[in-house]
């Protein structure tokens, strides 16, 4: 992937994880990202899938935590999100094991009736949580729709996530899950 192509991506992904703004991720920030998800799906966080959502962004926060507040400061900057995000889990091994169950726990809470497939308005829900405007909501989601049916299947998704994050096809339309980088 492209160096700039990788800060765009990255730059995307920390602004939507800092929930606060304070230009700072902080366990707060992911809990509060998680909450803003259950909150807009109404799930509860102690259902099952609530439970599994809630329970994927803490062991993404470990993680996080572990492997780029290099200060000790429970907090990760920019700059270390960057660093270490690129090392450990683009470049690294750590992106399947850590940030795909919390991928699929996404996917699958915005999967409303369970059939396996995201309907437009549940990806609006899914983006509006992630902050990205409204008016790039339905560009995005039909770079990811890619049998032209209206809906985006779980794992669409999930793949879609995998090639925001770690992919390095510029052309992917995953790139497109947050709306245009």
């Amino acid at each position: 992937m492209s160096a700039e192509l990788r800060k765009r991506k990255l730059d995307k992904a920390f602004t939507h994880i800092d929930v606060n703004g304070a230009g700072a991720i902080e366990r707060d920030d992911l809990l509060g990202l998680g909450a803003r998800l259950l909150v807009g799906f109404g799930e509860s966080p102690t259902s099952v899938r609530g439970d599994r959502l809630v329970q994927s962004f803490d062991r993404i926060w470990t993680a996080l935590s572990a492997q780029l507040d290099k200060d000790g400061d429970d907090s990760i900057s920019s700059k270390e999100f960057h660093a270490g995000m690129t090392a450990a889990f683009i470049e690294g091994d750590g992106f399947d094991s850590v940030f795909m169950p919390a991928a699929r726990a996404v996917a699958e809470l915005c999967d409303g009736d369970g059939d396996g497939r995201v309907r437009a308005g549940e990806f609006r829900m899914l983006l509006s949580a992630f902050g990205t405007a409204y008016d790039d909501v339905d560009d995005a989601f039909d770079r990811l729709d890619h049998d032209r049916d209206g809906t985006l299947a779980v794992d669409e998704l999930v793949e879609a996530a995998r090639q925001f994050y770690a992919g390095d096809d510029p052309q992917a339309a995953g790139n497109w899950l947050f709306g245009p980088i």
